[in-house]
């Protein structure tokens, strides 16, 4: 007997997979979502975004504690981690969230089959469940959404004991005395100051002259200031050629970065080109992720890869091999949970017939340091780099009233638009709580709205917003009231 075929069969039940699953059988569409994972939420879910941020809040509030109450007048007797305790409620608020992706799933009737899948012809997906038996499932559409697993790095083996991944990182059993961060992207810096916060020496290792590539340069650069001070080393424009583990811990051999670009004459006559070593008890790798399509038959569905591994699609999802689409971190763009997910929500509305889009301009992008550094729209690097005029405004959060009465008043806002028409192109914010104040920007990029329309807009008093509004107003009218 042939099994009814669904109207839209998921590959992945991560960000972007459960969410078009869901969106689809909002849409009235016989959904099914195929994920290998015991628990829903994909990586954001379970070893990314929530355990990352929730171990973030934490430590934050245990440096707090720990340095920073007697500023308020609040004294408090000896003060101690439980490393268990803390990776316990780590785990629990991890659990409480795929659980509740699970009820989603039930109460929109999206049927989650358990198992890995593989493209097995048109309209087929051959599932393999943990017994090994095999199951075809038929549908009208197939997605892609397996979302990306860590990168590797040449030379330095990941064990998840002394060289960990994120995945690692997020699950120590105690605090190292000392850990070494390769790669000082949003994921090494976030990893890495949680472990610092909790008490390690930690010291970031990067291959570029900066931090956080893509990011606006400034917003990088006065980051990279604000974590320094918190007591994060940094190894800039400097390669890693190895890593031998010893029983002190793990020797890294460094090199300048330099010489790899330039082809460094000595490098290539010397077998061990390392400059210096760096021992470290734990070593995180965070060199980025990859997209994830091994084993999922892709090259034998007629499915192209550009040449990193991405799924190559069109602005309607489509891969190359009719009736399967692709989204998320699988398709080229940044690697981000709420950028997958818009992109679920628009290939939901387009197999349902309607025309869903993702404007990728106005896509926010947060590292959640202290303080956080948020951005949307362009970079000043890049006006800069396509001789775009533009006028700028930027405002330093210590004369933020609200900055004032919490005590976090380093970091600024700027604001760029377009020197003719003041269309607002570009916000970047390093501040506490970045993440939630560039959602203002957002809008405002995706409504296509002036610095000026910013700069007259009335916003609240005292917040941190209005730190923004100051910005808008020096880029539009150059001048302001507080700055």
């Amino acid at each position: 007997m042939t099994e009814t075929p669904y109207d839209v069969a998921v590959i992945g039940g991560g960000p972007a997979g459960y969410a078009a699953a869901i969106a689809a059988a909002q849409a009235g569409m016989r959904a099914a979502c195929v994920e290998r994972r015991e628990t829903l939420g994909g990586t954001c879910l379970n070893v990314g975004c929530i355990p990352s941020k929730t171990l973030l809040h934490w430590s934050a509030r245990y440096r707090e504690t720990v340095e920073g109450a007697a500023e308020y007048g609040i004294t408090a007797g000896k003060v101690a981690l439980d490393v268990a305790a803390t990776m316990a409620g780590k785990d629990r608020t991890v659990l409480q969230l795929a659980s509740g992706v699970a009820h989603l799933f039930a109460k929109h009737k999206v049927e989650r089959i358990p198992g890995r899948a593989r493209l097995a012809g048109r309209g087929v997906v051959a599932v393999t469940g943990k017994d090994d038996r095999t199951r075809e499932i038929r549908a009208r559409n197939i997605v892609v959404a397996t979302g990306s697993e860590p990168a590797a790095l040449p030379g330095v083996a990941i064990d998840e004991r002394r060289i960990v991944s994120s995945t690692g990182a997020l699950a120590l059993p105690r605090v190292p005395e000392t850990m070494a961060v390769i790669g000082g992207g949003y994921i090494g810096l976030e990893l890495g100051s949680v472990w610092s916060r909790f008490g390690a020496k930690v010291t970031v290792i990067e291959y570029l002259d900066r931090l956080a590539a893509g990011m606006d340069s400034e917003l990088a650069d006065r980051m990279r200031r604000a974590l320094a001070r918190q007591g994060i080393a940094f190894r800039l424009a400097t390669r890693v050629t190895g890593a031998e583990p010893r029983e002190d811990g793990v020797a890294l051999a460094l090199a300048p970065a330099a010489g790899d670009r330039a082809g460094d004459a000595n490098d290539a006559e010397n077998e061990n080109p390392a400059r210096e070593t760096l021992t470290a008890e734990i070593v995180l790798v965070a060199v980025g992720r990859r997209p994830r399509t091994e084993g999922l038959g892709i090259e034998d569905a007629g499915v192209a890869l550009d040449e990193r591994g991405y799924i190559m699609v069109d602005e309607r999802y489509r891969t190359t091999a009719e009736g399967i689409y692709a989204i998320g971190d699988v398709i080229p763009g940044p690697m981000l949970a709420h950028k997958a997910t818009a992109e679920a929500r628009a290939l939901a509305d387009i197999l349902a017939g309607g025309h869903g889009s993702v404007n990728y301009g106005a896509i926010p992008a947060v590292v959640y340091t202290e303080p956080e550094a948020a951005s949307a729209g362009q970079t000043e690097d890049a006006l800069k780099a396509a001789g775009t005029p533009y006028r700028k405004g930027t405002v330093p959060l210590a004369g933020n009233s609200r900055a004032k009465t919490i005590g976090r008043t380093a970091g600024f806002v700027k604001i760029l638009s377009e020197k003719r028409s003041d269309r607002l192109l570009g916000v970047h914010i390093l501040a506490p709580d970045a993440g939630a104040l560039i959602a203002e920007a957002a809008l405002a990029l995706e409504f296509g709205a002036s610095a000026e329309d910013i700069a007259r807009t009335c916003h609240a008093h005292p917040t941190l917003n209005e730190s923004i509004m100051e910005a808008a107003s020096l880029a539009a009218f150059g001048k302001t009231l507080h700055a």
